[in-house]
């Protein structure tokens, strides 16, 4: 079997691919090592920003919901728009998450300031829609619009898109010390090797490394 690797060269989207015929030192043009890509996460101060920065508007408790829910639970963006209000159990205080690219189900808490966003922004639904986040035609938020919306209010935040959000997640559990098989179920990822970058670069592991 051929065994092909890919390389992203810097500043560009494009993928170069390497085979036994073409190796790395045949490519020109410099490549970015996966260690010097940049940062694809928010601190949780910067994405304190962008939630305040979605709540003015027309719909702000729907987008401000939206991108609460998929930086706390990890969403990607598909995961988001698919949520149904059935889902939502306010009594018990827990959504259940549908994992797509594994099918693996999920029930998470919410929590606190989620929670109390959640129950602001259905009490603005006068609708018996089956859908969680819905535009103003009466259809579910399509991955498009979660674009938009991400565009639209990263004024306070360095380039930012919506899976940013599920990365910064990720790095959030890590630096509050959880493990790593913990964030691996939370994220819904059968493989730890999606998991274990989290915990490697996060700063908290370091903390005593020199002592008191």
């Amino acid at each position: 079997m051929l065994k092909v690797l890919f390389l992203r060269r810097r500043n560009s989207a494009e993928l170069t691919y390497l085979t036994p015929s073409r190796p790395r030192s045949q490519i020109s043009g410099p490549v970015t090592d996966a260690h010097k890509r940049r940062r694809n996460f928010l601190g949780e101060a910067e994405v304190t920003v962008l939630l305040d920065d979605a709540r003015p508007g027309r719909h702000e408790a729907r987008d401000h919901l939206i991108l609460l829910t998929m930086y706390r639970h990890g969403l990607r963006v598909s995961e988001a728009v698919g949520l149904r209000r059935d889902e939502v159990n306010l009594d018990r205080a827990r959504l259940w998450v549908r994992r797509l690219k594994n099918g693996l189900l999920e029930e998470q808490p919410i929590v606190g300031d989620e929670l109390r966003a959640v129950r602001r922004y259905l009490a603005t639904r006068k609708d018996a829609l089956p859908w969680l986040f819905v535009s103003e035609r009466g259809q579910p938020l399509t991955r498009q619009s979660v674009n938009y919306l991400i565009t639209a209010v990263r004024a306070g935040v360095a380039p930012v898109h919506p899976h940013m959000l599920r990365h910064s997640c990720g790095f959030a559990l890590a630096d509050r010390g959880h493990d790593l098989r913990l964030i691996q179920d939370y994220l819904g990822h059968r493989d730890p090797k999606h998991t274990v970058h989290y915990t490697r670069i996060a700063g908290s592991r370091f903390e005593d490394i020199w002592g008191r």
